[in-house]
């Protein structure tokens, strides 16, 4: 009997570590229009072993909009080095712990926070991701050089990436991360991607400049 039990307390753990898993992690679209779902009343969120300092730094600028503006509450978790998001007392809406945990996700991978807060503010924003190897399948040099490009010398082709579409981009290596609107995200992965697959600069901004102008004739 004291086998069966320490069998079923054994099985018990795995499944609370199998729920704690499935808790956290916000699918980023990569066809379709990505959608927000609330699957449980509490979300955490995995901080990365190079965000952790930032972490620290940011946390009250991460903590004070959870609390004050969603009603929630926060943790940071230091034996699991997870952001933990429940309702509490106050809190109205239990959508907007899925928010909450958009929002810490976006800084988790890389995102500054000011640019992670837009998550909390407009409710048409999302957070796509891709790798350099999804549109060509590169190795070696040419992946470095197929990441160069999307980075640009200083930054300046993804900054004018951002800036033209709209979007903020975060690079991992050969993985990018791409935040905005659904038609803004889209407009920004094709611009990637032709520099993936080995357009020159001046060619992807010419198409981001007719891209931008035919934007601002349809507003008006």
């Amino acid at each position: 009997m004291e086998v069966a039990s320490k069998n079923m307390e054994a099985a018990s753990n795995d499944m609370e570590d199998a729920v704690d898993d499935m808790e956290t992690e916000i699918k980023s679209e990569s066809a379709g229009k990505p959608e927000r779902k609330t699957k449980l009343n509490v979300q955490s969120v995995l901080i990365p072993r190079n965000r952790r300092a930032a972490l620290k730094e940011n946390w009250m600028k991460i903590f004070t909009p959870v609390v004050e503006q969603l009603s929630l509450a926060i943790r940071y978790n230091i034996e699991t080095r997870r952001v933990e998001i429940r309702a509490s007392p106050n809190t109205t809406d239990l959508s907007h712990i899925q928010k909450a945990a958009d929002f810490v996700r976006a800084f988790a991978i890389g995102f500054e926070v000011d640019d992670a807060l837009a998550l909390i503010r407009l409710d048409d924003l999302f957070i796509e991701t891709f790798e350099v190897t999804d549109v060509k399948p590169l190795k070696g040099d040419h992946l470095s050089r197929a990441i160069g490009r999307v980075a640009g010398k200083g930054g300046r082709t993804k900054f004018t990436i951002e800036n033209t579409t709209k979007t903020r981009i975060v690079m991992q290596g050969q993985k990018i991360h791409v935040m905005g609107s659904y038609k803004n995200i889209q407009h920004a992965k094709r611009a990637l991607s032709h520099l993936i697959l080995g357009s020159p600069a001046s060619k992807v901004y010419g198409n981001l400049r007719a891209v931008a102008a035919n934007q601002h004739s349809q507003r008006m």
